[in-house]
């Protein structure tokens, strides 16, 4: 190669790197001394945080390992004011998001009782304040939401406020110049005065609220009259003062600022505002490119439940409210196994998600975020993971739960009586008092909550009433069988020992004196009658006459023995009830007679059970006397199944000590009962039964209340059910009958089916 074209390459890469170098060397000193101080404080700029990360809850499933509840990924918009700047901003960052919420369908939460569209009016009658009369006659006045906001914003005066009485002012001294007018008899000047308006200033209209929350907020468009410019010169300004801008827009943004007005000016702390749930890629998409300072969208759980059924034992999750953040805040991972909860952390509300809350809630993790002057996250680092909850197996038979409240659904509204209201059924295991059923009727559907809430809540039959565990009926006839075992138990009584029913018991006095069913209906008697042939043709004159002879302390002790009066233990929340007694009746104000122990001993009077107790009730009798704390919990599993970590142990509450050759007669009493209804003729097995009616007013048909058990021989379980003005307790066999035959038919069925989540060998 020629030596001089050599020199010319090397010189060239020679300038080339001098090149490469002096511009490399421009660019650092650009960065490090030109902008070196303005980029230090960009990085300074960063915000760092501590993020709680709540984890997933646990499952719930039934006894045979069906799912009932799991969790769905959806994801949330949530908003930042703080990263959005000034109003200007702020509006200009809401109306973009506000516009694409449109644009893709998406409903975001706006609870400001106003109309969204022209002519503006209220929602509500009482947007303000609401008005409750008390029992003593006085009216309270209680702001609203809206108007705690209002007055706190100064939009109005406190209307629940009674206006002061101002004292009369003192006459005014004269000076000494109108004092010489006034002894030469002439008037002194006086100034005109204003005249006071007079009564509290009306309350705004819903477009005049409008107009304040847009002025207080600073929503306004091109064209907005300048308010203080306009007073000057006399002109009037709109009670909308919003110059070009659609009313439909600023009724939109001012619905998204009353929500995080309410939050910051702590009318309303107890939730986090969420401006949409369960968005769709699409509208992330549409955000995302919008790139909205201080819009967040984050991935979130949510309950997704796989049945309508059993609402009321399963409940709901949702933030806390202030009570409970007041609770939940004391309670330490030493205490009761969690911990760390945060304000607007979900949790249970009702039935197994309240009742198992602990179990089900996992415990928090933690992760250290940083964000840049948009508020953008540039970087995340977990510092504690999260440790989903565990997994809660219910006692609970969920195709049976399902069959039940078919049935109650389909069959209540068809019985005899007009004033049929409300309905429930429990079916309980007798050797564990477990709860396989506790169905209600009306119900609701967990799924769509939200949706129904207020028409179900306006509906008199109650639907989110959970008769079953809260309802209070008297028991009837279905008592008869305590009264039956205290006497035998007490020696009042023996098995042979037969009793004529006259009728009428007459013991205390023949005026208006307690009479049998059978005498008040038909003018007849039962004749002599042992305590099997009293339960099976359910003699009240029987009943009356044991009753006086054992007492009323003896009496209660038994009923109390057997559960009735009291909670039965199941971890949802339940009503004790009440069994009747002097102290009962005279802590209301009313008088006890002695002659009051006869309404006791047939299950009237003052006495009130759920429908639960009397299921635990029965299940006490057929087992022998040994009564179990009623339970929904079989078990807890791990989040991934692979370990049991709890396993529930039967609780006795109580044993009573009951003859064999009481019990025998007692339950053939039942089984003589159940032997007569055709219902349950038909039935391949036999089975003990009672019915009962209690009457509730002279103006009202009776409460239909009927209990019955499975096999006779080796009694499995229990069906106890109660409808609300049903009439008569028999009409109420067939359906029982019908739940006894499902059971056992499909009982087969289910042991052959491999449960959910375990192995198959």
């Amino acid at each position: 190669m020629d030596s001089k074209q050599f020199h010319r390459r090397v010189w060239v890469m020679v300038l080339l790197l001098a090149l490469m170098v002096t511009g490399m060397g421009a660019a650092l000193y650009d960065l490090q001394i030109n902008n070196g101080d303005s980029y230090y404080l960009a990085t300074q700029k960063k915000i760092a945080e501590t993020q709680t990360v709540e984890a997933a809850r646990g499952q719930i499933l039934d006894r045979n390992g069906q799912v009932l509840v799991s969790n769905k990924v959806i994801y949330e918009v949530r908003l930042n004011t703080k990263l959005m700047g000034n109003d200007q901003k702020r509006n200009g960052i809401l109306l973009s998001l506000i516009q694409a919420a449109r644009a893709e369908g998406v409903t975001w939460t706006d609870n400001l009782p106003i109309t969204e569209t022209v002519p503006f009016s209220f929602t509500t009658a009482q947007p303000y304040f609401t008005i409750q009369r008390e029992e003593d006659g006085t009216i309270t006045k209680t702001l609203t939401r809206l108007g705690r906001l209002a007055v706190s914003m100064k939009w109005i005066e406190d209307p629940t406020k009674e206006p002061e009485e101002e004292e009369p002012a003192a006459p005014k001294e004269l000076s000494l110049k109108d004092k010489i007018k006034a002894f030469f008899g002439l008037a002194p000047k006086t100034e005109e005065t204003p005249e006071k308006e007079e009564g509290p200033q009306p309350l705004p209209t819903a477009e005049q609220l409008l107009g304040k929350m847009c002025a207080s907020f600073g929503i306004a468009g091109e064209g907005a009259v300048d308010k203080k410019q306009a007073e000057k010169n006399g002109q009037t300004v709109p009670d909308l003062n919003i110059g070009s801008m659609p009313k439909s827009d600023a009724r939109a943004m001012a619905g998204v600022l009353y929500e995080l007005y309410l939050r910051s000016r702590e009318v309303y702390i107890a939730t986090e505002y969420i401006f949409a749930s369960d968005v769709d890629i699409d509208f992330i998409s549409r955000v995302k490119e919008l790139d909205l300072a201080g819009v967040e969208i984050e991935a979130t759980t949510m309950r997704q439940y796989h049945t309508k059924y059993a609402a009321h034992l399963l409940g709901r999750t949702a933030q806390m409210d202030r009570n409970e953040w007041a609770y939940y805040k004391t309670v330490d991972e030493d205490g009761d196994g969690v911990g760390d909860y945060q304000m607007n952390d979900v949790v249970g509300k009702e039935g197994a998600e309240l009742a198992f809350e602990s179990l089900l809630r996992g415990k928090s993790g933690t992760r250290q975020v940083e964000r840049n002057t948009k508020g953008k996250i540039v970087d995340a680092t977990w510092t504690t993971e999260p440790e989903p909850g565990n997994n809660v197996i219910l006692t609970l038979d969920i195709g049976l739960q399902a069959y039940v409240e078919n049935l109650l659904a389909e069959s209540v509204p068809k019985l005899q009586s007009e004033e049929t209201e409300g309905a429930a059924c429990v079916v309980l295991d007798v050797k564990t008092a477990e709860v396989l059923v506790a169905a209600n009727y009306p119900t609701f559907d967990l799924a769509n909550y939200a949706s129904e809430l207020r028409e179900k809540a306006e509906d008199p039959l109650k639907p989110f009433l959970n008769r079953a565990l809260n309802g209070l009926y008297p028991p009837g006839s279905t008592f008869k069988m305590i009264t039956a075992i205290a006497g035998l138990e007490e020696g009042i009584i023996t098995p042979k020992t037969k009793i004529k029913d006259e009728g009428r018991y007459t013991y205390w006095t023949d005026v208006n004196p307690p009479q049998c069913w059978i005498y008040r209906q038909y003018r007849s008697n039962h004749g002599m009658v042992d305590v099997a042939k009293a339960i099976e043709v359910s003699c009240n004159y029987f009943m009356f006459e044991v009753g006086r002879q054992l007492g009323i302390e003896r009496l209660d002790e038994y009923a109390a023995r057997f559960g009735l009066g009291e909670k039965s233990g199941i971890e949802l929340g339940e009503a004790a009830g009440v069994v009747a007694g002097p102290e009962y009746t005279e802590s209301h104000g009313d008088t006890w007679y002695e002659g009051s122990i006869t309404s006791v001993a047939i299950g009237q009077e003052s006495t009130q059970v759920t429908p639960l107790q009397l299921a635990n009730y029965i299940a006490t009798l057929v087992n022998g006397g040994t009564r179990h704390a009623a339970h929904m919990l079989k078990e807890t599993k791990s989040s991934d199944f692979s370990q049991v970590t709890y396993q529930y142990e039967l609780q006795v509450l109580d044993e009573i000590e009951i003859k064999d050759e009481n019990l025998t007669a007692v339950k053939e009493g039942m089984l003589a009962m159940a032997q007569s209804n055709r219902a349950f003729q038909s039935l391949p097995f036999k089975a003990g039964a009672k019915t009962g009616s209690a009457q509730i007013s002279a103006q009202t048909e009776s409460n239909a209340v009927f209990v019955c058990f499975a096999p006779y021989d080796d009694p499995e379980i229990v069906v106890a059910m109660a409808v609300e003005h049903g009439g008569s307790g028999g009409e109420l066999a067939s359906m029982a009958a019908d739940v006894l035959s499902y059971y056992f038919s499909s009982k087969e069925t289910r042991e052959e089916i491999p449960t959910e989540n375990t192995l198959i060998r």
